[in-house]
């Protein structure tokens, strides 16, 4: 018998068949809601045995669960056709973790929409033929998130119709944990350390359960910062159901130094492109889990924006001082810092808004109960740098913290400095 070779299905037709079958099941039951993975299974199971699955190059072990983490480096944002010389001056800060934490690659380039996705693991087998990440793997143990270049689409989220096939990828490729494979979604949670030096990290996904932001009204101009505009809609989520109700239990665990991880930034509200802010009542709640969680100090960790920077507010009526350091690109940097910086003005960020390309670097002092946050150049050079006391007393009033003005420590706190303060 003659087997002839399945074609790929195209997303016109996997948007086409639930509508095709929508009409008789809604005349049965108004309440049933069919979606694109009833169809795709056995497209998929077909698929199966056709194709193969990428796979990352051999990785360094993770550190036990007893080790003393005092380096974590980060990034995001690495094409998979250019420049990988990023790798080697992350290695040389010696951490001890690297988070890659989205746009691990770009797997949407020239994408043709079909179900195989087959633009997204070619882009694995390319990043994974560079020399300079095979000897990365092999040497810096590695924990991954996704965002939306290596989940689907630009801005993508839950309508996504291929986004099962898309974490089964993602998961083949990562060697994902079982916990991980064994729930729809990709976050997950680690801790290291024993007594009173465990670091937490979590690894939010931002992409799977995510729905649609809100969008600006057409216009001819296109919008100088961003397409979006903040949903009151109480319908609309971040992370979903189950993520939101782990999240809360992994906030309940010991830990004395917290790192959790979102693809998209968190804090700042200084433009419309994809952040929390899109989503207003979502990271309220955000703020009223983390302000709950057992006793620890906090840290929120981003990228997404191809520019990088340090913020800081007060979001909550508890007086906490929160922090966040944003890193992006490894190796596709559109602008420079002095344009960057003067078209985003932003009263959270404490520092330039890097453009060119940067990792991530937190440098945990436990007896000083201090992090050292730190964004890295292209050569290994400081660019941006912050100390951060975890155990800082709350802040009555919210601060003012112009991006020009330094924080220094004053009576045990991060304060904004002048010109006439000691630095």
């Amino acid at each position: 018998m003659m087997m002839t070779k399945r074609k790929p299905l195209s997303a016109s037709m996997a948007v086409a068949l639930p509508l095709l079958f929508a009409a008789p099941l809604a005349a049965q039951d108004t309440n049933v809601t069919v979606g694109p993975d009833a169809f795709l299974a056995g497209y998929y199971k077909a698929l199966d045995g056709q194709i193969s699955m990428p796979v990352a190059p051999p990785g360094a072990p993770l550190p036990s669960t007893a080790a003393t983490i005092q380096r974590i480096a980060f990034g995001s944002c690495n094409h998979q056709s250019r420049s990988q010389h990023m790798w080697a001056q992350i290695e040389a800060t010696n951490p001890d973790l690297f988070l890659l934490i989205g746009d691990n690659v770009y797997g949407d380039t020239n994408w043709s929409g079909d179900a195989a996705l087959s633009t997204l693991r070619a882009a694995y087998d390319e990043q994974s033929s560079h020399d300079e990440f095979q000897h990365f793997r092999a040497r810096v143990p590695m924990m991954t998130s996704w965002d939306d270049h290596d989940f689907g689409f630009n801005d993508g989220g839950a309508e996504f119709a291929f986004k099962g096939f898309a974490e089964d990828i993602y998961e083949t490729y990562w060697g994902s944990s079982a916990e991980v494979r064994s729930r729809p979604g990709i976050y997950e949670s680690r801790t290291f350390g024993q007594g009173d030096r465990r670091v937490q990290l979590i690894m939010l996904d931002t992409r799977f359960f995510r729905s649609d932001f809100e969008r600006m009204p057409y216009t001819e101009e296109r919008a100088p910062l961003g397409p979006y505009v903040p949903s009151q809609d109480e319908s609309k989520t971040m992370l979903g159901g189950a993520q939101w109700a782990w999240l809360q239990q992994e906030l309940a665990k010991p830990a004395d130094l917290r790192i959790l991880v979102s693809s998209i930034q968190v804090l700042t509200d200084a433009h419309d492109y994809e952040s929390w802010e899109q989503l207003p009542r979502e990271r309220a709640k955000l703020y009223d889990m983390l302000g709950a969680r057992a006793e620890s100090g906090l840290l929120m960790l981003s990228g997404d924006r191809h520019s990088g920077g340090i913020y800081t507010d007060v979001p909550t009526g508890g007086g906490e001082q929160m922090w966040e350091l944003t890193s992006s690109s490894l190796n596709l940097a559109f602008s420079t810092t002095e344009r960057n910086t003067a078209r985003e003005p932003d009263p959270k960020r404490v520092t330039d808004f890097i453009a060119e390309e940067n990792f991530g670097l937190v440098e945990i002092d436990w007896d000083a109960e201090t992090v050292s946050l730190s964004l890295r150049g292209a050569e290994g050079e400081v660019r941006a740098e912050q100390v951060v006391f975890w155990n800082a007393p709350p802040v009555v009033d919210e601060p003012e913290t112009p991006g020009d003005a330094p924080l220094i420590m004053r009576d045990d706190r991060m304060i904004p400095g002048g010109e006439n303060e000691p630095q």
